[in-house]
């Protein structure tokens, strides 16, 4: 049976605290803390304990997960070795890849390859672990990407992504000028009526979303835009700048004149991350693709 052990150290932060306000804290889910108490994985300094005990700075606490704790306990993309992405971060438990432009973030099918998961798989393999997705970049989107190694801190990072504690920060050329520097895009998104492949703002199913832009520079015709998600609906960032007026330049989807274009001019610029089981902050950078450094060859499409 596949188990994942942890042996953390008690943080001072935590003293006085009991073992079910630890584990609140780090975000596990409810029904895994129920699944941990039940079965009697949980252990204080080497013996089988239950959470209602304080611990102090220095304690170990160790955690065994099983498969039967989370939905999706196995990764089972197939192994490809066709290309090798660039890992900008990692730690035991995650890692930040620089994904290109022009490949996918996961298959949609199990026989599919080509995708960044895929091509992670038999490097991970090497050490007994998979890639789970936790976010997923467009297909013609580059930068930075988060992906777990395991499935214990997948609902841990979806937790943090969703209660806006890791931030996702973007770089766009878009098409015109904005009347303000800085503002926010707040339009509901929902699925388009007209094209099931779109989506557009204030449909009969439209959820909250909301971005903020900032405006970096500016050419004749074009604005280099910094975009920071708070929401992480479908095509957020590209339905929120189109239905605003300024397109991101090259979007198949929303940029009418996208032909022009030698790919969609958006790159995930930058993960700002909480750790898992941590007070720990890291900042990981996604080195700037080269046509997002020129603004005359940028100002002709």
């Amino acid at each position: 049976m596949q188990q994942w052990h942890y042996q953390l150290t008690i943080p001072p932060a935590f003293n006085q605290a009991t073992i079910r306000a630890c584990l609140q804290a780090w975000l596990i889910p409810k029904r895994i803390q129920g699944q941990l108490r039940q079965t009697r994985r949980i252990y204080l300094n080497g013996v089988q304990t239950s959470i209602a005990r304080v611990v102090h700075p220095g304690d170990q606490l160790a955690l065994t997960f099983i498969a039967s704790d989370f939905r999706t306990p196995t990764s089972s993309y197939l192994l490809d070795n066709h290309y090798q992405p660039t890992i900008l971060y990692q730690t035991a438990d995650l890692l930040v890849v620089d994904k290109p432009a022009g490949i996918k973030s996961h298959p949609n099918r199990p026989d599919e390859n080509g995708s960044i998961l895929n091509y992670l798989a038999p490097e991970l393999a090497k050490t007994h672990q998979a890639p789970y997705m936790v976010h997923r970049l467009d297909q013609m989107t580059s930068g930075a990407m988060l992906v777990a190694k395991n499935p214990v801190v997948v609902p841990i990072l979806d937790r943090l992504i969703s209660e806006k504690i890791i931030h996702r920060k973007y770089l766009a050329w878009v098409r015109g000028h904005f009347t303000a520097a800085v503002g926010q895009l707040n339009a509901p998104i929902g699925h388009d009526p007209a094209d099931k492949r779109k989506r557009w703002i204030n449909t009969a199913d439209a959820q909250p979303a909301s971005t903020d832009y900032r405006v970096l520079t500016t050419t004749a015709h074009h604005s280099l835009v910094a975009l920071t998600l708070h929401t992480g609906r479908t095509h957020q960032l590209r339905v929120h700048l189109a239905a605003s007026g300024h397109p991101i330049i090259g979007d198949p989807l929303y940029d009418v004149a996208a032909g022009t274009a030698p790919r969609l001019l958006l790159h995930a610029r930058q993960l700002d991350l909480q750790l898992p089981f941590s007070t720990t902050r890291v900042t990981v950078p996604a080195p700037l693709p080269p046509i997002f450094q020129q603004p005359q060859q940028i100002d002709q499409l």
